[in-house]
């Protein structure tokens, strides 16, 4: 396929290339980062956009996503398909499919799990919105970039899915960090405390996979000074976006309101930002009940 990527950051650069490797014709634009192996840099994002037969975008926030992609659509091919890897407010997916809808561009909302290190390993988890027809157009691009893409639904499906998963990740990682701190406190061993918790019912993905732990468990973050794989002011953005939308809906959650609360206090006055999400183990290693 010939396709343009627009957004070519830490996840972007390396899914782009991954396309490119398996033979795509990929055009990139980013404002400030360099081509990726493989990639044919244009001097714009409706560039990148014109004649490919999909347009995939990474990029910060909602409000960038609505940017680009109003400059985006009108330079696309009726039939293509416009897919949005970014992590984004429900509302913002649903506006650009709408526009897109009209120029009669299919559009996808696609975020994605797993990370710099899933870009890299093309190990990503793809959550889909948009149609069923689209979906079908695009799964091949997502079988090379990930391992798992699961259509959810409608327009704006994917980013809530994402979001509902990450709310489980905050509050979860922050649950296991609590954890450990209290057993060091208990004169629990971690490894005993890895052994058991992670066979028994306290077993999470945050325990599990991406123990917060150092010298515990699969290598993370943790291993490496927690220079991030999914940094804590990603965490809190995703937190956002998540209690906006349930403010939205009138949901009750008060478990993902307090971890955004946390991870707020821990990115902006408590020297967390740049470090992974798991460093959340040495704030709570520092703290007592008084504290709080």
């Amino acid at each position: 396929m010939k396709i343009g990527f627009i957004g070519l950051g830490n996840m972007g650069a390396p899914m782009a290339a991954n396309l490119a490797r398996a033979g795509h014709e990929v055009t990139g634009f980013d404002i400030a980062q360099p081509a990726p192996e493989g990639v044919t840099m244009a001097e714009s994002a409706a560039e990148a956009a014109r004649g490919a037969d999909v347009v995939i975008t990474m990029l910060p926030n909602g409000e960038i996503l609505r940017q680009v992609a109003a400059e985006v659509i009108p330079a696309m091919a009726p039939g293509a398909v416009f897919v949005d890897c970014s992590t984004v407010d429900v509302e913002s997916a649903r506006a650009v499919a709408e526009e897109a809808s009209k120029a009669g561009i299919e559009a996808l909302d696609a975020p994605v799990s797993g990370g710099v290190g899933g870009a890299e390993a093309g190990t990503l988890t793809f959550m889909v919105g948009g149609p069923a027809a689209a979906f079908e157009k695009a799964r091949p691009l997502f079988e090379i970039m990930g391992r798992k893409a699961v259509h959810c639904g409608d327009a704006g499906a994917g980013q809530a899915a994402k979001i509902c998963n990450n709310m489980i990740l905050g509050a979860t990682m922050i649950a296991t960090c609590e954890a450990f701190a209290l057993a060091d406190k208990l004169g629990l061993d971690r490894q005993k405390m890895f052994d058991v918790v992670s066979t028994s019912s306290g077993q999470s993905w945050s325990m599990n996979v991406y123990c917060p732990a150092p010298g515990v468990g699969p290598t993370s973050p943790a291993d490496n000074d927690y220079r991030p794989g999914f940094a804590a002011e990603l965490m809190l953005k995703d937190l956002r976006l998540s209690q906006q939308a349930a403010e939205a809906v009138d949901a009750d959650t008060p478990m993902g309101e307090l971890a955004m609360r946390l991870y707020e206090a821990f990115v902006e006055r408590e020297g967390g930002r740049g470090r992974d999400f798991s460093a959340m183990l040495p704030r709570f290693e520092g703290r007592g009940r008084s504290d709080a």
